[in-house]
């Protein structure tokens, strides 16, 4: 009688280590299908001409464009914010960029009135788009992991929206 209830035990706690292991593997799955949806510029490749470098960005199911890219060569998310003046870093981003705050700087957000605290990046890129000592924004307030790439980059570059893509192109 003792084996028979050590067997069916047994067999209990195979299923549910089986069950486990299947949940872990969807978990998994799905957690690298939501990253991708988000951000499916995440292996940028560039296009490039005797006149320009040129890379292309898929929308996110947002709406948005979200991309890897670098900061003085360390990577970063960007969100492209066309709307926004200059590169603006959360504090959390800026710290592990190792990026020196300068003079306090009162802002208008989305989100109201904030106070930002300026620096100058020595290389932004996305892709193989690279531009050098560029103005950005360390806010303290800003939540998240995505660095807005705002103007003081783009403006650099000529950039059209086709459909559900972004073409960015360095001349």
């Amino acid at each position: 009688m003792n084996e028979d209830n050590f067997q069916k035990r047994l067999g209990k706690g195979m299923t549910v280590l089986g069950w486990i292991v299947v949940l872990g593997i969807l978990t998994v799955y799905f957690s690298r299908y939501l990253d991708q949806q988000n951000n499916p510029n995440k292996a940028l490749s560039t296009s490039q001409t005797d006149d320009y470098k040129q890379v292309q960005l898929q929308r996110n199911r947002y709406g948005h464009y979200l991309a890897n890219g670098m900061i003085n060569s360390t990577e970063v998310v960007f969100l492209l914010d066309t709307g926004a003046t200059d590169i603006t870093i959360p504090e959390k981003i800026a710290q592990k960029l190792r990026l020196k705050a300068g003079i306090k700087i009162p802002v208008q957000t989305a989100n109201g009135q904030t106070v930002v605290y300026a620096t100058t990046l020595d290389s932004v890129s996305i892709g193989e788009i690279e531009l050098h000592g560029v103005n950005a924004n360390i806010n303290p307030y800003m939540q998240g992991e995505e660095v807005l790439l705002g103007m003081s980059f783009l403006r650099h570059l000529d950039f059209a929206q086709q459909g559900e893509q972004l073409l960015i192109r360095q001349y």
